[in-house]
């Protein structure tokens, strides 16, 4: 066979430990030709490709980023997208895809799977909010350095006095917010699944310096508070229809100051948490996830997406994947607040 191999939406680590599995076992194992397609699904969509053998994915298990490139590109918003797919495909001599990304990459994937197009998803999200998967790679490499960071700004603000406010990533989901805001001890957590009051923000920074600390408050940037709106950074859309998201940890500093008197600062780790070295979990999910993924185009299935579920590697419909956001629940919120205060 020959497989097309495409990296879509967010850069995270892990990609290239996927690539690098797919290849080596399809190539060495089954004997397989690859081509890659360059920044997700713009490249099927413009037949822009690169090659894709053992030679090519040598040395990049350990390199964050992705060596196909990626992009928001929505191929169902362009006109004549499915059939300048099908055309391009059929062109480059392409069986089957591999399509490695989120929900909005792999909602493209089921919606070609409907349409006749053979492919196969794996899940990458430093969100973790993909159904049907315990986990994604690139989310513990992401709590990692949120919670290195949230480390670090806790001896400033002892110095200081300072209440500092810690932005992560986390549009609906705040997986993020909550394992790197336990990890790290802070003093409050809070997440996009539940809306927020400032009073009682204020009372638990207030109550945190009675006890002679400093507090520390981790919000995910989709967080939002009680009857409010999420922050966006400006109007503009991308393909498929998101917002960029900035500002609400600064307006929680703001709120602090002018309700407390407390100094207040706010971080943002932004794209940090997307670049650099994946972890070593992160490294041996998405190896299994390429290792799987591969087997699946071989034996012929089309239209699933490989799934961590407890230690196992399984198969499950790309429509059921991708049906709803696996969000916080509010059990695992409350052993949070437990350490709020």
């Amino acid at each position: 066979m020959r497989i097309g191999v495409l990296t879509g939406g967010g850069d995270c680590p892990g990609l290239n430990a996927v690539i690098r599995a797919v290849v080596r076992k399809g190539e060495g194992v089954y004997g397989h030709q690859f081509v890659g397609y360059r920044d997700g699904w713009r490249g099927p969509l413009t037949g822009d490709t690169v090659p894709l053998d053992t030679t090519a994915v040598r040395g990049i298990l350990p390199r964050g980023g992705t060596i196909l490139g990626s992009s928001r590109t929505n191929p169902y918003a362009a006109v004549d997208g499915l059939e300048l797919i099908r055309r391009n495909l059929a062109a480059d001599g392409v069986d089957a895809l591999i399509a490695i990304g989120g929900e909005d990459t792999l909602g493209v994937a089921a919606r070609l799977h409907a349409d006749g197009v053979p492919v196969v998803g794996v899940p990458k999200t430093i969100d973790n909010d993909l159904s049907a998967t315990d986990y994604t790679f690139g989310f513990d490499t992401a709590v990692n350095i949120a919670t290195e960071a949230v480390d670090r700004l806790h001896t400033t603000a002892e110095s200081h006095h300072r209440v500092l406010i810690v932005e992560v990533m986390g549009r609906h989901a705040g997986w993020i917010a909550l394992h790197s805001g336990m990890a790290g001890g802070a003093n409050v957590i809070l997440i996009p699944e539940r809306p927020f009051d400032f009073d009682k923000v204020c009372a638990f920074v207030e109550s945190r310096f009675a006890t002679h600390y400093a507090p520390i408050i981790v919000v995910a940037e989709g967080a939002t508070p009680i009857a409010g709106t999420m922050m966006t950074k400006d109007a503009e859309l991308d393909a498929f229809g998101h917002v960029r998201l900035q500002g609400i940890a600064a307006v929680l500093e703001t709120e602090i100051r002018g309700r407390t008197g407390r100094d207040a600062r706010a971080t943002v780790l932004g794209h940090l948490q997307r670049g650099g070295t994946p972890s070593a979990f992160d490294r041996w999910l998405a190896t299994r996830f390429g290792l799987h993924a591969v087997d699946a185009v071989h034996e012929g299935e089309s239209g699933v997406m490989v799934a961590l579920h407890g230690t196992r590697i399984d198969r499950v419909p790309l429509a059921e994947a991708t049906s709803a956001l696996k969000t916080v629940p509010a059990e695992l919120y409350a052993e949070a607040a437990v350490f709020f205060g």
